[in-house]
C-alpha cells in the first residue's frame, strides 16, 4: 500500500479553477444526483417543498447547479473555500437566470460547527481527499443535518500500487489538460482507503454510514442521520 501524500487544502489557482470549470463532468455530476434520486426512491423519501439541499465543496458548481435543476423547489446551497471557484458558481447561476432564493454559494471553511438552517441533504464530491484532516468534513456532518438528513460523499480511493495510479491515469485522464493530468495523479495520492475512511467515521460517531467501491476508483458515503444525532456539536467540550 502506498502511503497518503496530502495536497493542498484550497483549489483557488486561476489556471486550476479554469481548467475545472472548462472539464466536462457532465457523465459523473449526473451519476451523483441520479444517486441521490436512487437513495430517496430505495427510502421510500422524498424532499419537500423548500427542502434544504447542501453542496460541501461546490467547486465551479456543477452538481449545486444539477441539484437546483432537479428539485426545483428545494433551497440549494454550494460551499466552497476558494472564492474564485465560488465566483465562477455563481456567474453560471446568474447566466442560467436562477435566483439567490433558490441557489447560492458562499465562501466557507470546514470545519462547520453551527448551521443557521439545517440541510435534508449533505453531499459532497472530490472534498475528502483534499482535507488534511478528514474530521473538518465528518464532524460537520452533524451539527449541519435536519432531524431526517440524506448523506452521500464520493471522493477517489486511493490504490494500493504507484503502477495502479499509473493506470488509472492513463484510462482516465491521458487526453485531459496537464493541469488536469497533474492534479489528478496529486489526487489520487491524497486520496484515503475504504478503511480509512470506515476508521474515520468510526471517530465521528457516523459508522452506521455505508462506505463501499463504485468503479475502479471511487468510493461512496452514503446513509441517513436521524433524530437526536442532527443538528448540535456531539464534540466533548
Amino acid at each position: 500500500m502506498i502511503l497518503r501524500i496530502p495536497e493542498p487544502e484550497v483549489m483557488n489557482d486561476p489556471l486550476q479553477v479554469d481548467a475545472y470549470a472548462a472539464a466536462d463532468f457532465n457523465g459523473t455530476d449526473q451519476a451523483m444526483v441520479e444517486r441521490i434520486a436512487t437513495l430517496l426512491q430505495s427510502s421510500g423519501a422524498s424532499f419537500k417543498a423548500q427542502a434544504r439541499l447542501l453542496d460541501l465543496g461546490c467547486g465551479p458548481g456543477n452538481i449545486t447547479a444539477r441539484l437546483a435543476q432537479r428539485w426545483p423547489k428545494c433551497s440549494v446551497l454550494g460551499l466552497d473555500a476558494a472564492d474564485r471557484m465560488i465566483a465562477v458558481a455563481d456567474d453560471r447561476r446568474r447566466a442560467a437566470g436562477l435566483s439567490r432564493e433558490h441557489l447560492r454559494y458562499e465562501q466557507a471553511l470546514l470545519p462547520i460547527h453551527q448551521a443557521d438552517q439545517p440541510a435534508d441533504l449533505i453531499v459532497s464530491n472530490s472534498l475528502l481527499h483534499h482535507l488534511h484532516d478528514p474530521q473538518q468534513l465528518w464532524s460537520s456532518l452533524t451539527p449541519l443535518a435536519s432531524p431526517h438528513c440524506l448523506v452521500l460523499h464520493r471522493d477517489l480511493r486511493r490504490p494500493d500500487s504507484q503502477a495502479s495510479i499509473d493506470r488509472l491515469c492513463r484510462c482516465h485522464v491521458a487526453d485531459a489538460p496537464l493541469v488536469l493530468q497533474r492534479d489528478y495523479r496529486a489526487s489520487l495520492h491524497a486520496s484515503f482507503t475504504l478503511e480509512e475512511v470506515k476508521a474515520q467515521l468510526l471517530l465521528a460517531g457516523l459508522q452506521h454510514l455505508q462506505v463501499v467501491a463504485v468503479e475502479d476508483r471511487y468510493l461512496e458515503v452514503s446513509g441517513w442521520i436521524m433524530g437526536c444525532q442532527a443538528g448540535s456539536d456531539q464534540r466533548t467540550p
